[in-house]
Protein backbone atom coordinates (compact mmCIF):
# COMPACT_ATOMS: atom_id res chain seq x y z
CA UNK A 1 0.00 0.00 0.00
CA UNK A 2 0.96 3.52 -0.61
CA UNK A 3 1.88 6.20 1.91
CA UNK A 4 -1.63 8.15 1.16
CA UNK A 5 -3.60 4.87 0.92
CA UNK A 6 -2.24 4.02 4.43
CA UNK A 7 -2.97 7.59 5.78
CA UNK A 8 -6.16 7.53 4.47
CA UNK A 9 -6.99 4.60 6.37
CA UNK A 10 -6.00 5.60 9.55
CA UNK A 11 -8.24 8.63 8.54
CA UNK A 12 -11.14 6.76 7.67
CA UNK A 13 -11.41 4.99 10.71
CA UNK A 14 -10.69 7.56 13.35
CA UNK A 15 -13.71 9.63 11.52
CA UNK A 16 -15.96 6.27 12.32
CA UNK A 17 -14.90 6.55 15.96
CA UNK A 18 -15.40 10.14 16.39
CA UNK A 19 -19.17 9.78 15.51
CA UNK A 20 -18.80 6.94 18.35
CA UNK A 21 -18.15 9.44 20.51
CA UNK A 22 -14.26 8.34 20.52
CA UNK A 23 -12.12 11.60 20.25
CA UNK A 24 -8.75 11.94 18.32
CA UNK A 25 -7.10 12.04 21.06
CA UNK A 26 -8.36 8.84 22.91
CA UNK A 27 -8.05 7.29 19.39
CA UNK A 28 -4.50 8.46 18.97
CA UNK A 29 -3.62 6.76 22.26
CA UNK A 30 -5.02 3.92 21.66
CA UNK A 31 -3.32 3.51 18.00
CA UNK A 32 -0.13 4.60 20.11
CA UNK A 33 -0.61 1.53 22.24
CA UNK A 34 -1.59 -0.92 19.25
CA UNK A 35 1.54 0.45 17.22
CA UNK A 36 3.89 0.01 20.13
CA UNK A 37 2.88 -3.47 20.47
CA UNK A 38 2.62 -4.83 16.77
CA UNK A 39 6.27 -2.94 16.39
CA UNK A 40 7.52 -5.17 18.97
CA UNK A 41 6.29 -8.17 17.88
CA UNK A 42 7.83 -7.73 14.26
CA UNK A 43 11.32 -6.67 15.89
CA UNK A 44 11.04 -9.81 17.76
CA UNK A 45 11.06 -12.30 14.45
CA UNK A 46 13.63 -12.06 11.70
CA UNK A 47 15.58 -10.74 10.64
CA UNK A 48 15.84 -8.62 13.67
CA UNK A 49 15.32 -11.02 16.22
CA UNK A 50 15.81 -8.65 19.13
CA UNK A 51 14.41 -10.91 21.56
CA UNK A 52 12.24 -8.40 23.83
CA UNK A 53 10.36 -9.50 26.81
CA UNK A 54 6.78 -8.80 27.81
CA UNK A 55 5.11 -9.80 30.87
CA UNK A 56 2.48 -11.64 31.64
CA UNK A 57 -0.68 -10.53 32.93
CA UNK A 58 -0.22 -8.86 36.72
CA UNK A 59 -2.89 -9.26 39.07
CA UNK A 60 -4.22 -5.95 41.12
CA UNK A 61 -1.28 -6.10 43.36
CA UNK A 62 1.01 -5.75 40.25
CA UNK A 63 2.42 -8.91 40.44
CA UNK A 64 2.54 -11.44 37.65
CA UNK A 65 -0.03 -13.98 37.41
CA UNK A 66 1.66 -17.62 37.03
CA UNK A 67 0.58 -18.90 33.62
CA UNK A 68 -0.89 -16.16 32.83
CA UNK A 69 -1.33 -15.11 28.92
CA UNK A 70 1.56 -12.69 28.01
CA UNK A 71 0.90 -9.12 27.24
CA UNK A 72 2.15 -8.97 23.96
CA UNK A 73 0.47 -8.55 20.02
CA UNK A 74 0.04 -12.20 19.19
CA UNK A 75 -1.82 -13.26 22.23
CA UNK A 76 -4.13 -9.68 21.16
CA UNK A 77 -4.58 -10.59 17.66
CA UNK A 78 -6.33 -13.95 19.14
CA UNK A 79 -9.15 -12.45 20.92
CA UNK A 80 -12.73 -11.55 20.26
CA UNK A 81 -15.90 -9.78 21.53
CA UNK A 82 -16.16 -9.27 25.29
CA UNK A 83 -12.82 -11.35 25.67
CA UNK A 84 -10.49 -8.88 23.27
CA UNK A 85 -12.26 -5.79 25.34
CA UNK A 86 -11.57 -7.29 28.92
CA UNK A 87 -8.22 -8.76 28.04
CA UNK A 88 -6.97 -5.65 26.64
CA UNK A 89 -7.94 -3.57 29.26
CA UNK A 90 -6.05 -5.95 31.77
CA UNK A 91 -3.01 -6.23 29.51
CA UNK A 92 -3.16 -1.88 29.35
CA UNK A 93 -2.80 -2.19 33.01
CA UNK A 94 -0.16 -4.64 33.66
CA UNK A 95 2.54 -3.07 30.86
CA UNK A 96 1.84 0.45 32.67
CA UNK A 97 3.94 -1.12 35.71
CA UNK A 98 6.52 -2.23 33.67
CA UNK A 99 10.13 0.03 33.47
CA UNK A 100 12.01 2.00 30.83
CA UNK A 101 10.49 3.04 27.67
CA UNK A 102 7.71 0.14 27.70
CA UNK A 103 6.27 1.69 30.86
CA UNK A 104 6.11 4.99 30.14
CA UNK A 105 4.16 4.13 27.55
CA UNK A 106 1.54 2.55 29.22
CA UNK A 107 1.69 4.42 32.23
CA UNK A 108 -2.07 5.11 33.37
CA UNK A 109 -3.24 3.65 30.06
CA UNK A 110 -7.09 2.56 29.43
CA UNK A 111 -8.91 1.17 26.51
CA UNK A 112 -11.10 4.68 25.28
CA UNK A 113 -12.85 2.26 22.73
CA UNK A 114 -15.30 0.53 24.23
CA UNK A 115 -17.22 -1.55 21.50
CA UNK A 116 -15.19 -4.58 20.64
CA UNK A 117 -15.73 -4.87 16.89
CA UNK A 118 -14.48 -1.27 16.76
CA UNK A 119 -11.21 -2.14 18.52
CA UNK A 120 -10.78 -5.16 16.30
CA UNK A 121 -11.01 -3.38 13.51
CA UNK A 122 -8.26 -0.54 14.68
CA UNK A 123 -6.05 -4.04 15.40
CA UNK A 124 -6.83 -5.15 12.01
CA UNK A 125 -6.09 -1.90 10.40
CA UNK A 126 -2.29 -2.18 11.82
CA UNK A 127 -1.79 -5.93 11.65
CA UNK A 128 -1.87 -5.60 7.89
CA UNK A 129 0.94 -3.29 7.32
CA UNK A 130 4.53 -3.97 8.40
CA UNK A 131 5.60 -1.21 10.37
CA UNK A 132 9.36 -1.71 10.93
CA UNK A 133 9.61 -1.91 7.55
CA UNK A 134 8.94 1.29 6.97
CA UNK A 135 10.86 4.38 6.65
CA UNK A 136 10.96 6.28 9.59
CA UNK A 137 9.71 9.53 7.31
CA UNK A 138 6.65 7.76 6.63
CA UNK A 139 6.05 6.34 9.94
CA UNK A 140 6.61 9.73 11.38
CA UNK A 141 4.25 11.41 8.70
CA UNK A 142 1.47 8.88 9.65
CA UNK A 143 1.64 10.10 13.29
CA UNK A 144 2.45 13.64 13.25
CA UNK A 145 -0.40 14.11 11.32
CA UNK A 146 -2.32 12.57 14.04
CA UNK A 147 -1.05 14.68 16.44
CA UNK A 148 -1.83 17.54 14.72
CA UNK A 149 -5.54 16.34 13.98
CA UNK A 150 -5.44 16.19 17.53
CA UNK A 151 -4.47 19.83 18.13
CA UNK A 152 -6.99 21.25 15.84
CA UNK A 153 -9.67 19.35 18.34
CA UNK A 154 -10.34 22.43 20.42
CA UNK A 155 -12.36 20.48 22.89
CA UNK A 156 -9.59 18.39 23.95
CA UNK A 157 -7.42 21.19 24.90
CA UNK A 158 -3.99 19.18 23.01
CA UNK A 159 -2.95 22.77 21.10
CA UNK A 160 -1.65 23.86 23.81
CA UNK A 161 1.35 20.66 23.46
CA UNK A 162 1.32 20.94 20.00
CA UNK A 163 3.85 24.00 18.56
CA UNK A 164 2.95 24.85 14.72
CA UNK A 165 5.50 22.94 13.08
CA UNK A 166 6.36 25.76 10.44
CA UNK A 167 7.85 27.69 13.77
CA UNK A 168 9.95 25.00 15.04
CA UNK A 169 11.35 24.18 11.59
CA UNK A 170 12.40 28.18 11.46
CA UNK A 171 13.33 28.24 14.62
CA UNK A 172 15.98 24.83 14.28
CA UNK A 173 16.96 26.55 10.54
CA UNK A 174 18.35 29.51 12.64
CA UNK A 175 20.13 27.76 15.25
CA UNK A 176 21.46 24.86 12.85
CA UNK A 177 22.54 22.44 15.75
CA UNK A 178 25.61 20.40 14.94
CA UNK A 179 25.88 16.73 15.70
CA UNK A 180 27.59 14.91 19.02
CA UNK A 181 25.54 17.92 20.88
CA UNK A 182 23.16 17.97 23.57
CA UNK A 183 19.59 19.35 22.81
CA UNK A 184 16.99 19.90 24.91
CA UNK A 185 13.35 20.70 25.80
CA UNK A 186 12.31 21.39 29.33
CA UNK A 187 8.34 21.61 28.04
CA UNK A 188 8.73 18.69 25.20
CA UNK A 189 4.82 18.26 24.54
CA UNK A 190 4.76 15.96 21.42
CA UNK A 191 8.24 16.89 20.82
CA UNK A 192 8.05 18.80 17.72
CA UNK A 193 11.67 20.14 18.54
CA UNK A 194 13.51 17.04 18.81
CA UNK A 195 11.97 15.77 15.38
CA UNK A 196 12.80 19.20 13.99
CA UNK A 197 16.74 18.76 15.03
CA UNK A 198 16.59 15.38 13.71
CA UNK A 199 15.68 16.03 11.15
CA UNK A 200 17.83 19.21 10.64
CA UNK A 201 21.06 17.41 11.81
CA UNK A 202 20.55 14.06 9.95
CA UNK A 203 19.75 16.27 6.05
CA UNK A 204 22.69 18.22 6.65
CA UNK A 205 25.67 16.40 7.49
CA UNK A 206 27.02 12.92 6.43
CA UNK A 207 26.87 11.25 9.59
CA UNK A 208 29.78 8.80 11.10
CA UNK A 209 28.28 5.90 13.02
CA UNK A 210 29.33 7.44 16.05
CA UNK A 211 27.76 10.72 15.21
CA UNK A 212 24.55 8.32 14.36
CA UNK A 213 24.57 6.47 17.71
CA UNK A 214 24.70 9.77 19.41
CA UNK A 215 21.97 11.04 17.46
CA UNK A 216 19.76 8.27 18.21
CA UNK A 217 20.03 7.79 21.72
CA UNK A 218 22.04 10.94 23.45
CA UNK A 219 20.99 13.88 21.77
CA UNK A 220 17.77 14.54 23.35
CA UNK A 221 16.80 15.63 26.49
CA UNK A 222 13.28 16.67 27.95
CA UNK A 223 10.27 17.32 30.67
CA UNK A 224 6.44 16.42 30.15
CA UNK A 225 4.83 16.49 33.31
CA UNK A 226 1.66 15.35 31.51
CA UNK A 227 1.21 10.91 31.29
CA UNK A 228 -0.69 11.27 27.98
CA UNK A 229 1.42 14.14 26.08
CA UNK A 230 4.80 12.45 27.70
CA UNK A 231 3.59 9.05 25.75
CA UNK A 232 2.67 10.76 22.66
CA UNK A 233 6.59 12.66 22.50
CA UNK A 234 7.80 8.75 23.39
CA UNK A 235 6.09 7.84 20.48
CA UNK A 236 6.31 9.87 18.02
CA UNK A 237 10.38 10.07 18.59
CA UNK A 238 10.57 6.27 18.23
CA UNK A 239 8.69 6.51 14.99
CA UNK A 240 11.18 9.02 13.76
CA UNK A 241 14.48 6.47 14.86
CA UNK A 242 15.11 8.22 18.27
CA UNK A 243 15.40 5.71 21.15
CA UNK A 244 15.37 1.85 21.62
CA UNK A 245 11.83 0.45 22.18
CA UNK A 246 13.67 -1.55 25.22
CA UNK A 247 15.59 1.25 26.72
CA UNK A 248 15.67 3.70 28.89
CA UNK A 249 13.86 7.50 28.23
CA UNK A 250 15.65 10.74 28.36
CA UNK A 251 12.21 12.11 28.35
CA UNK A 252 11.78 13.10 32.50
CA UNK A 253 8.53 13.15 34.01
CA UNK A 254 9.68 15.58 37.16
CA UNK A 255 8.77 18.90 37.21
CA UNK A 256 11.63 21.06 35.12
CA UNK A 257 10.80 24.17 37.14
CA UNK A 258 11.00 22.66 40.42
CA UNK A 259 14.86 22.06 40.83
CA UNK A 260 17.80 22.13 38.74
CA UNK A 261 19.11 18.85 37.56
CA UNK A 262 22.85 20.01 37.15
CA UNK A 263 22.95 18.77 33.57
CA UNK A 264 23.61 21.26 31.06
CA UNK A 265 22.93 21.11 27.57
CA UNK A 266 24.19 22.82 24.03
CA UNK A 267 20.96 23.76 22.74
CA UNK A 268 17.68 24.86 24.42
CA UNK A 269 14.93 24.70 21.98
CA UNK A 270 11.37 25.09 23.76
CA UNK A 271 7.65 26.62 23.68
CA UNK A 272 6.84 26.73 27.52
CA UNK A 273 2.63 25.58 28.03
CA UNK A 274 1.03 29.25 27.80
CA UNK A 275 -0.30 30.73 31.13
CA UNK A 276 1.09 33.52 33.47
CA UNK A 277 0.80 31.80 36.99
CA UNK A 278 1.91 28.50 38.35
CA UNK A 279 -0.58 27.96 41.00
CA UNK A 280 -1.91 24.55 42.82
CA UNK A 281 -4.82 23.87 44.98
CA UNK A 282 -4.91 23.69 48.86
CA UNK A 283 -7.92 22.59 51.06
CA UNK A 284 -8.79 25.49 54.01
CA UNK A 285 -9.82 25.66 57.55
CA UNK A 286 -13.42 25.77 55.90
CA UNK A 287 -13.06 22.65 53.39
CA UNK A 288 -12.98 24.93 50.76
CA UNK A 289 -10.55 24.69 47.61
CA UNK A 290 -8.36 27.41 47.54
CA UNK A 291 -5.72 28.34 44.43
CA UNK A 292 -2.11 29.58 46.10
CA UNK A 293 0.11 30.56 43.49
CA UNK A 294 3.77 28.36 43.53
CA UNK A 295 6.83 30.11 43.69
CA UNK A 296 10.17 28.37 43.09
CA UNK A 297 12.54 29.29 45.44
CA UNK A 298 15.95 28.36 43.27
CA UNK A 299 19.24 29.96 44.36
CA UNK A 300 19.93 30.23 40.58
CA UNK A 301 17.02 31.79 39.68
CA UNK A 302 17.07 35.50 39.54
CA UNK A 303 13.70 36.80 40.83
CA UNK A 304 11.83 34.40 43.06
CA UNK A 305 8.49 34.83 40.98
CA UNK A 306 5.02 32.73 40.45
CA UNK A 307 4.55 33.95 36.56
CA UNK A 308 5.29 30.45 34.83
CA UNK A 309 6.91 32.60 31.82
CA UNK A 310 9.65 33.98 33.76
CA UNK A 311 10.30 30.58 36.01
CA UNK A 312 10.75 29.18 32.52
CA UNK A 313 13.24 31.73 31.04
CA UNK A 314 15.67 31.73 34.24
CA UNK A 315 15.01 27.53 34.25
CA UNK A 316 16.55 27.76 30.26
CA UNK A 317 19.16 30.35 30.84
CA UNK A 318 20.60 27.64 34.01
CA UNK A 319 20.32 24.55 31.56
CA UNK A 320 22.88 26.10 28.95
CA UNK A 321 26.02 24.89 28.64
CA UNK A 322 28.59 28.37 28.61
CA UNK A 323 29.01 28.00 25.33
CA UNK A 324 25.16 26.79 24.88
CA UNK A 325 22.28 28.71 22.36
CA UNK A 326 18.74 29.00 23.25
CA UNK A 327 15.26 29.14 21.36
CA UNK A 328 12.23 29.76 23.12
CA UNK A 329 8.63 31.17 22.43
CA UNK A 330 7.28 33.55 25.10
CA UNK A 331 4.54 35.79 25.10
CA UNK A 332 4.32 39.52 25.42
CA UNK A 333 3.99 39.86 29.33
CA UNK A 334 7.85 38.66 29.29
CA UNK A 335 8.94 41.54 27.20
CA UNK A 336 7.28 44.43 28.87
CA UNK A 337 6.13 43.22 32.65
CA UNK A 338 7.44 45.57 35.97
CA UNK A 339 9.07 43.85 39.02
CA UNK A 340 10.43 40.69 38.40
CA UNK A 341 10.31 41.19 34.78
CA UNK A 342 12.64 43.75 34.26
CA UNK A 343 14.91 42.29 36.54
CA UNK A 344 15.13 39.18 34.43
CA UNK A 345 14.96 40.92 31.35
CA UNK A 346 18.40 43.38 32.67
CA UNK A 347 20.09 40.21 34.26
CA UNK A 348 19.22 38.00 30.93
CA UNK A 349 21.27 40.68 28.54
CA UNK A 350 23.86 41.04 31.50
CA UNK A 351 24.96 37.41 31.24
CA UNK A 352 24.12 35.96 27.91
CA UNK A 353 23.77 37.67 24.49
CA UNK A 354 20.00 38.17 23.64
CA UNK A 355 20.55 38.69 19.99
CA UNK A 356 17.36 37.99 18.26
CA UNK A 357 13.71 38.42 18.93
CA UNK A 358 11.08 37.62 16.50
CA UNK A 359 7.52 38.77 17.03
CA UNK A 360 4.65 36.54 16.05
CA UNK A 361 1.32 37.64 15.02
CA UNK A 362 -1.84 36.18 16.57
CA UNK A 363 -3.74 33.25 14.60
CA UNK A 364 -0.84 30.61 14.68
CA UNK A 365 -1.03 28.65 17.88
CA UNK A 366 -3.96 26.23 18.23
CA UNK A 367 -4.13 28.38 22.02
CA UNK A 368 -6.72 31.43 21.29
CA UNK A 369 -5.25 34.70 22.53
CA UNK A 370 -2.10 34.44 22.51
CA UNK A 371 0.22 37.25 21.36
CA UNK A 372 4.29 35.83 21.38
CA UNK A 373 8.10 35.85 20.29
CA UNK A 374 10.83 33.85 19.80
CA UNK A 375 13.55 35.01 21.75
CA UNK A 376 17.14 33.98 20.82
CA UNK A 377 20.43 34.35 23.04
CA UNK A 378 23.58 32.57 23.40
CA UNK A 379 24.77 31.70 26.84
CA UNK A 380 28.47 33.35 28.33
CA UNK A 381 30.89 33.84 30.36
CA UNK A 382 30.77 35.40 33.74
CA UNK A 383 31.67 39.33 32.72
CA UNK A 384 32.12 42.70 34.26
CA UNK A 385 30.09 44.02 31.15
CA UNK A 386 26.90 43.22 30.04
CA UNK A 387 27.34 40.55 26.80
CA UNK A 388 23.92 42.11 24.75
CA UNK A 389 25.12 44.95 22.43
CA UNK A 390 22.80 44.76 20.59
CA UNK A 391 19.14 43.05 20.06
CA UNK A 392 17.56 42.79 16.03
CA UNK A 393 13.72 42.57 16.04
CA UNK A 394 12.07 40.92 13.32
CA UNK A 395 7.89 42.09 13.27
CA UNK A 396 6.27 39.24 11.80
CA UNK A 397 3.45 41.13 13.58
CA UNK A 398 1.97 44.08 12.29
CA UNK A 399 -0.31 43.83 9.24
CA UNK A 400 -0.33 40.26 8.81
CA UNK A 401 -3.25 38.02 9.27
CA UNK A 402 -2.64 34.08 9.77
CA UNK A 403 -5.95 31.81 10.62
CA UNK A 404 -4.95 28.08 11.14
CA UNK A 405 -7.46 26.25 8.42
CA UNK A 406 -7.88 29.07 5.72
CA UNK A 407 -4.33 30.75 6.06
CA UNK A 408 -1.57 28.67 8.28
CA UNK A 409 1.35 29.70 9.38
CA UNK A 410 4.04 28.40 6.87
CA UNK A 411 8.33 28.10 6.18
CA UNK A 412 7.94 30.01 3.34
CA UNK A 413 6.23 32.77 5.49
CA UNK A 414 9.42 33.09 7.72
CA UNK A 415 12.00 32.42 4.91
CA UNK A 416 12.86 36.61 4.89
CA UNK A 417 13.62 35.76 8.42
CA UNK A 418 15.89 33.62 8.53
CA UNK A 419 17.85 34.91 5.91
CA UNK A 420 18.29 38.23 7.74
CA UNK A 421 19.06 36.24 10.44
CA UNK A 422 21.84 34.91 8.26
CA UNK A 423 22.49 31.87 10.39
CA UNK A 424 25.82 31.35 8.87
CA UNK A 425 27.88 34.65 9.88
CA UNK A 426 25.24 36.43 12.24
CA UNK A 427 27.54 39.30 12.85
CA UNK A 428 27.21 40.62 9.37
CA UNK A 429 23.65 41.27 9.61
CA UNK A 430 21.98 44.75 7.60
CA UNK A 431 18.90 46.34 8.74
CA UNK A 432 16.20 46.50 6.42
CA UNK A 433 14.16 49.34 8.10
CA UNK A 434 16.12 53.20 8.01
CA UNK A 435 14.40 56.65 7.94
CA UNK A 436 14.00 56.35 3.75
CA UNK A 437 12.59 52.82 4.06
CA UNK A 438 10.16 52.89 6.94
CA UNK A 439 8.26 49.75 6.63
CA UNK A 440 11.73 47.52 7.13
CA UNK A 441 10.63 44.90 9.36
CA UNK A 442 14.47 44.30 10.22
CA UNK A 443 15.23 46.51 12.92
CA UNK A 444 18.38 46.33 15.56
CA UNK A 445 18.12 48.35 18.69
CA UNK A 446 21.56 48.90 20.97
CA UNK A 447 21.86 47.69 24.80
CA UNK A 448 22.25 51.54 25.58
CA UNK A 449 19.08 52.24 24.29
CA UNK A 450 17.00 49.25 25.27
CA UNK A 451 18.48 50.61 28.93
CA UNK A 452 17.22 53.94 28.76
CA UNK A 453 13.58 52.19 27.86
CA UNK A 454 10.78 52.26 30.60
CA UNK A 455 11.63 49.00 32.94
CA UNK A 456 13.63 48.04 29.98
CA UNK A 457 10.67 47.60 27.71
CA UNK A 458 11.39 44.86 24.88
CA UNK A 459 7.49 45.42 23.63
CA UNK A 460 9.30 47.06 20.79
CA UNK A 461 7.32 48.28 17.48
CA UNK A 462 7.80 51.08 14.63
CA UNK A 463 5.66 50.05 11.76
CA UNK A 464 2.16 51.75 10.84
CA UNK A 465 -1.18 49.31 11.38
CA UNK A 466 -2.37 49.76 7.73
CA UNK A 467 -5.96 48.62 9.17
CA UNK A 468 -6.24 51.90 11.18
CA UNK A 469 -5.78 53.85 7.95
CA UNK A 470 -6.66 51.62 4.87
CA UNK A 471 -9.66 50.90 4.99
CA UNK A 472 -10.17 49.15 1.31
CA UNK A 473 -7.26 46.73 2.28
CA UNK A 474 -8.38 45.16 5.09
CA UNK A 475 -8.12 41.32 5.76
CA UNK A 476 -10.83 38.91 5.05
CA UNK A 477 -13.93 39.33 7.49
CA UNK A 478 -13.19 35.57 8.91
CA UNK A 479 -9.46 36.72 9.65
CA UNK A 480 -10.96 39.61 11.10
CA UNK A 481 -13.17 37.79 13.51
CA UNK A 482 -10.75 35.75 14.40
CA UNK A 483 -8.46 38.39 15.49
CA UNK A 484 -11.45 40.12 17.61
CA UNK A 485 -11.88 36.42 19.17
CA UNK A 486 -7.94 36.28 19.79
CA UNK A 487 -8.25 40.05 21.23
CA UNK A 488 -11.59 39.20 23.46
CA UNK A 489 -9.64 36.35 25.20
CA UNK A 490 -6.61 38.00 25.70
CA UNK A 491 -8.34 40.67 27.56
CA UNK A 492 -10.33 38.24 29.61
CA UNK A 493 -7.19 36.16 30.67
CA UNK A 494 -5.86 39.39 31.59
CA UNK A 495 -8.59 40.35 33.66
CA UNK A 496 -8.51 36.80 35.14
CA UNK A 497 -5.00 37.45 36.34
CA UNK A 498 -5.98 40.89 37.69
CA UNK A 499 -8.77 39.01 39.79
CA UNK A 500 -6.79 35.83 41.06
CA UNK A 501 -4.01 38.87 42.14
CA UNK A 502 -6.70 40.35 43.98
CA UNK A 503 -8.48 37.29 45.87
CA UNK A 504 -4.69 36.45 46.40
CA UNK A 505 -3.96 39.53 48.47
Amino acid sequence: MTDSTIISKIWNLANVLRDDGVSYGDYLEQITYLLFLKMADELNKPPYNKNLAFPRLKDVEDKEIKGGELCNWQTLIGKRGAELEAFYAQMLRSLGTEKGMLGQIFTKSQNKIQDPSKLLKVINMIEQEQWSLMGADIKGKIYEGLLEKNAEDTKSGAGQYFTPRALIKTMVACIQPKPLKTIADPACGTGGFFLASYDWIAGNHSLDQEEKAFLKSKTFHGNEIVANTRRLCLMNMYLHNIGEIDGDTTISTSDALAADSGERFDYVLANPPFGKKSSYTVTNEEGEAEKEDLRYNRQDFWETTSNKQLNFLQHIKSMLKVTGQAAVVLPDNVLFEGGAGEEVRKQLMKTADLHTILRLPTGVFYAHGVKANVLFFDNKAASKEAQTKEVWFYDYRTNIHHTLKKKPLTTNDLEEFVKLYNPGNRHKRKETWSAENTEGRWRKFTYKEILERDKTNLDIFWLKDKSLTDLENLPDPDVLANEIIENLESGLNSFKEIMETLNGN
